[in-house]
């Protein structure tokens, strides 16, 4: 096969063809992946919070994620997410999708510059090269009672007029930025309340909108209280959901919950390794499958950046949970790591608006694996992949082009030392005793 590029994209696919003088080698291609859900700043968090403390749970992984936002600074938060999104690249993924809520400073108080955070992910991305889809995040209240914000919550907060003015600012980084799209993300329910909820409507239309949902049981319980309906189901219920919407987490949708929101052709974006790590649970995914539904990866909270690795957790998960293997696969001789590829790849576009695959048209994402490899010598078609998920690990990708610019070679980002020395700099200010 021969991809010709130009202005970023696949231009001409050509089979059984032979190398041009010039020509990029490569022995097995893939499309570059969506990372549909990241926090990026959450990286410099990661192997933070590992010591028990009583009963640990999300919340209590939040009290510690709480204290490090604290302390953060704007030219933190770019050096932190760079690295992220830098090792994202390196791990198979061509294009984030950022659940940005980080706003003000660590007082509460705007920044002179509004944007300010949002223009440091921006930079982020730029750096790296990864495709952003940027989801400025509307945060209001402290819960579903709506009691008002905890000290480090204020910097995520807005007012619906004040959040408007911010979102206007997001529409003009992203234009400056290649191929950068704008989305939007009302955090939660317990964080955003119904009335806001309409109010939002106008940013909504025709862009996507992602919405973390049912990650814990203590919020499906407080919602049914408040709001009398679990957090899908009410949802569901009083929203027009459609194909714009990706419900990130989901994890503890019942079975009606599940039929419904396949349904709806809304995304259901699953974050495996980050969802483990917090003991959240696991989304009951042959369900939804089979029923059609569409489901995209994300990162979260950034502990470990690779393809690979999200999609063996998640079909791992469903092993362990039915005592059954090739739970994903559905059919009789479908290939699992087949079908969790190929659904990651189209439900990741979905919920981002980037691209599908490697065709005429679309983005150059092209992610190129060692061939020489003893993971997959020998390996053809599926069973390529069924290897890559089920052996493989990042060391297999050797080399990653996004929007047709070459990233990283030999396994590493090209501007891997930079990205490192910014982030040292600021973790080691971050975490000194």
């Amino acid at each position: 096969m021969r991809l010709e590029l130009s202005g970023g994209r696949i231009a001409k696919i050509t089979t059984d063809a032979q190398p041009l003088a010039g020509d990029e080698i490569g022995a097995i291609g893939l499309p570059g992946l969506a990372n549909v859900h990241s926090h990026g700043f959450q990286r410099g968090l990661a192997g933070m919070a590992e010591f028990r403390g009583g009963t640990d749970s999300f919340w209590t992984w939040r009290d510690a994620m709480y204290r490090f936002v604290t302390t953060i600074s704007p030219e933190d938060v770019e050096a932190i997410t760079a690295l992220a999104f830098a090792e994202m690249l390196e791990g198979g993924f061509t294009h984030v999708g950022e659940f940005h809520y980080l706003h003000n400073d660590p007082g509460g108080r705007r920044y002179d510059n509004r944007a300010e955070m949002a223009e440091r992910v921006a930079a982020a991305a730029s750096v790296s090269g990864i495709g952003l889809t940027l989801l400025p995040v509307f945060y209001e209240r402290g819960g579903f009672d709506g009691r008002a914000p905890n000290p480090a919550q204020r910097r995520f907060c807005w007012d619906i007029e004040g959040f408007q003015r911010l979102f206007d600012d997001c529409g003009n980084i992203v234009r400056d930025l290649d191929g950068a799209i704008l989305g939007v993300a009302p955090h939660s329910l317990r964080a955003v309340s119904p009335d806001s909820l309409t109010a939002l409507a106008p940013l909504m239309k025709d862009r996507p909108v992602h919405i973390h949902v049912a990650e814990q049981r203590q919020e499906v319980a407080d919602c049914e209280q408040t709001l009398k309906a679990r957090p899908v189901q009410w949802l569901l219920d009083n929203l027009a959901i459609d194909s714009r919407w990706c419900f990130i987490h989901a994890t503890h949708a019942n079975g009606a919950e599940i039929a419904r929101l396949a349904a709806s052709e809304a995304v259901g974006g699953l974050c495996p390794i980050s969802e483990a790590n917090l003991g959240d649970g696991f989304f009951a995914l042959p369900e939804f499958l089979a029923g059609d539904g569409r489901f995209a990866i994300g990162s979260d909270a950034n502990l470990r950046l690779s393809v690979i690795e999200e999609l063996r957790m998640l079909e791992y998960g469903q092993r362990l949970i039915k005592e059954a293997r090739n739970v994903a696969a559905g059919r009789q001789s479908q290939s699992t790591g087949r079908t969790l590829f190929e659904m990651a790849l189209h439900g990741g576009a979905q919920a981002l608006g980037t691209s599908r695959g490697l065709a005429e048209g679309e983005w150059a994402n092209i992610v190129a694996l060692d061939g020489r490899s003893e993971i997959l010598v020998g390996r053809r078609d599926d069973t390529l992949l069924d290897s890559l998920i089920f052996a493989g690990s990042n060391a297999l990708i050797r080399t990653v082009w996004r929007g047709g610019r070459m990233l990283v070679r030999h396994g590493r980002h090209i501007h891997k030392e930079e990205i490192v020395s910014r982030y040292l700099k600021s973790i080691a200010r971050l975490i000194s005793p």
